[in-house]
């Protein structure tokens, strides 16, 4: 299966940018979001390197983030690359819990494999399988409870076109309808 960054940027743009002005934009070094502003008129969700999985990321933390989060660069939260201390990584991983497993649940519906990232390549040790652990266990309660709405919304417009082989506009016209459905229903169809 091929995994395009065409295709996932026409997927989310289609299906977010009309009701949230929200476009998804291969970045640099660095994935970010930025709000609309005087210069651009809509919101950027902007992954790194070109990585595919780093889009399926950022999605996810975009589809946590509230109304008021949205409107803040970076969502309002704090960032410390590599080289964290033992603190920091904690909090970073705590933070990490819920993203990740969004993005888990992004990667079995486009039919691609999941890593989780503890994203720390300084002296402190990580427990990469207690963090996977976490994850995994966050994204089963999200299938109990349910996903936020623009979550299950993007999920089911990855799984209809990656599974069910719908085109790029049939994908996104699932999506839409899930954006005002009963989330069961979208759930059944994912």
């Amino acid at each position: 299966m091929i995994h395009s960054l065409d295709d996932i940027t026409a997927l989310f743009d289609g299906l977010f940018y009309p009701t949230y002005r929200t476009r998804l934009v291969r970045g640099g070094d660095e994935p970010l979001y930025l709000p609309a502003d005087s210069e651009v008129a809509w919101h950027r969700v902007i992954f790194a390197h070109g990585y595919y999985a780093s889009a399926l990321h950022e999605i996810s933390h975009w589809c946590i983030a509230g109304a008021q989060r949205r409107q803040l660069e970076d969502y309002g939260y704090w960032y410390l690359p590599d080289g964290r201390d033992a603190e920091q990584q904690q909090a970073f991983e705590a933070a990490e819990v819920a993203p990740q497993a969004l993005e888990s649940l992004f990667s079995a519906a486009c039919g691609r494999h999941f890593n989780v990232s503890v994203d720390n390549l300084g002296d402190v040790e990580v427990d990469r399988q207690a963090f996977a652990a976490r994850v995994a266990k966050r994204a089963e309660t999200f299938e109990r409870q349910g996903l936020p709405s623009r979550a299950e919304a993007f999920r089911s417009t990855l799984a209809a076109f990656y599974r069910q082989g719908n085109s790029i506009q049939v994908a996104v016209a699932i999506g839409r309808a899930c954006l005002g459905a009963d989330m069961t229903e979208c759930v059944e169809r994912a």
